[in-house]
Formats: C-alpha cells, sequence, structure tokens
C-alpha cells in the first residue's frame, strides 16, 4: 500500500510521475503565465526555459505594474539573486497580489548563505508561508537556523525542496527524493532560477505542492540528462537543455524518473 500525506493522497512514485506527465501536458495546452521577480543574470535564460515548456513568461519590476502582473498570472517566483532596491520593494506587493488572487508563489532564497540582511529579510518573505521554498541546503540552513527542511515544511504550512545532488522535498511528515540531474546543470549560471521558475509553473498544474514540486524536480532533472548526451560543455549544455526541456515526453518521463519515498526521518 502506497503511504499516504497528510492530506490523504497516496504518495508513490507513480504518483509523481503521473503529476510530471500530467503537469506538463497542462501546461503545454493551458499555456500559463508565472511571474518572474528574478536574479536579472538569470532572466533571459529563465523566460526561454519557461517558453520551452509551454508557459509563458513575465518580467517586470515596474511598482505601478507589479500587482496587475503578478496578480492575473497564475504563479509567481520570488527569487532573491540580485536583490537590488528596485525588486526589494515590490516584492511584498507581488506577494499580496498573488495571495490575493489565489495564486500559487514559490520562494527561491538565493545566497541567503552569504549576507545576514539577506537572510533577515528572507525569513520576514518566508514568514507570509509561500506555497514552496526551493534552495540547496546551505540557504535552508541560513534561512532556518537549528531547524531542519520537514520542520521548516510544518511550521510554515509549506512545501519545503532542498536541492542538491540529490532533490529532496518535504511537507513536513512525508516527501520524496528524486536522483535525476546532471553535473552539467550546476555550471550553467541560472539553471537554477529557471528550474524554480518551471517549479513554479507545475504549481499551477493541479496537483498539490508536495507532488507538483517532485514532478518539476524529476522533469529539470531529466531533461538535464538528456541534454548532457549531445553537449560538449556547459555552453552547447545550456541550448540543450531548452532543446530537452521542449522535446520531453510522457513517456520518456515515465521510462527515466528516479524518485523514491521518504520516510518521515528522511524527511527531516
Amino acid at each position: 500500500m502506497d503511504a499516504l500525506s497528510p492530506s490523504g493522497e497516496a504518495l508513490s512514485p507513480h504518483t509523481v510521475v503521473a503529476a510530471a506527465q500530467a503537469g506538463l501536458a497542462a501546461i503545454r495546452a493551458r499555456r500559463p503565465r508565472i511571474h518572474c521577480i528574478t536574479n536579472s543574470v538569470a532572466q533571459a535564460y529563465t523566460a526561454n526555459a519557461l517558453l520551452a515548456i509551454g508557459a509563458i513568461p513575465s518580467m517586470t519590476t515596474s511598482p505601478d505594474e507589479i500587482a496587475a502582473f503578478a496578480g492575473s498570472a497564475d504563479g509567481l517566483l520570488v527569487n532573491l539573486g540580485t536583490l537590488e532596491p528596485e525588486r526589494r520593494a515590490v516584492i511584498a506587493t507581488a506577494i499580496d497580489a498573488a495571495a490575493g488572487s489565489g495564486r500559487p508563489w514559490l520562494l527561491d532564497p538565493v545566497f541567503v548563505d552569504r549576507s545576514p540582511p539577506r537572510a533577515a529579510f528572507a525569513r520576514e518573505i518566508a514568514a507570509r508561508r509561500p506555497t514552496v521554498i526551493r534552495a540547496n541546503a546551505a540557504e535552508i540552513a541560513a534561512l532556518a537556523p537549528g531547524e531542519g527542511p520537514a520542520a521548516l515544511a510544518a511550521r510554515l504550512g509549506t512545501v519545503v525542496a532542498v536541492t542538491g545532488e540529490a532533490d529532496r522535498v518535504t511537507d513536513g511528515a512525508k516527501g520524496f527524493a528524486i536522483a535525476n540531474g546532471h553535473p552539467l546543470m550546476a555550471r550553467v549560471t541560472a539553471m537554477g532560477c529557471a528550474g524554480a521558475a518551471i517549479t513554479t509553473a507545475f504549481l499551477s498544474a493541479g496537483a498539490t505542492p508536495l507532488v507538483a514540486t517532485a514532478a518539476a524536480l524529476a522533469l529539470l532533472g531529466l531533461a538535464g540528462e538528456v541534454a548532457a548526451r549531445t553537449a560538449s560543455g556547459p555552453g552547447s549544455f545550456a541550448i540543450a537543455y531548452l532543446d530537452a526541456l521542449d522535446a520531453l515526453t510522457p513517456d520518456a518521463l515515465a521510462e527515466g524518473a528516479r524518485i523514491t519515498v521518504l520516510t518521515p526521518g528522511d524527511a527531516s
């Protein structure tokens, strides 16, 4: 028998694969718009990655437009990569607009482990209960000192995704580990930022946040594996990755996704 999430949802690798297949189909059919407050270095690649899976990106941080854009989007990404005053000033407005419209939003607390002021700001944002927090282990440790991913997820009522050699996703009680990916993914600027945007798109596609996040991470890692087959280095890999996102099929997801269910102890 499959494990159950707190909501009673069956948790199994098949659950995630099915959500990845259905989510990708839904994104390609519905073309959700994802508003990205994101790293200025990553904007172009993030936009191209969203377009490759069928979503529509928007990127404005103009104070007089942000509420309209975020409130009418299907999902909001808040990425702290380049936290200039203009981006920082509009984040609260964007979150208000997305939450007021019942839209999912994802926090990507980039480099909070490098800057105490950034970490403090990220904690303020996290207290607003994002649908998902997606970060590496060092960023999670700086965001919630002394608190593991599962405890953080349980306290905030959110899903926490910890990316790394193997990605882990938890809702505080149950979770998944995803083993897909390739080392070249760590050698391309904006790969993580683009992944956070695609995860946000999956949050709009119908599955619960836990399953949708795991599905997105499996898809992202599998695309990296496919791209690496033809790439000769990080430059060609960046282009091949976009092509792989565009070309992924439901059958490829079923055959290539490597997912395991975490026990409560593993999820912590």
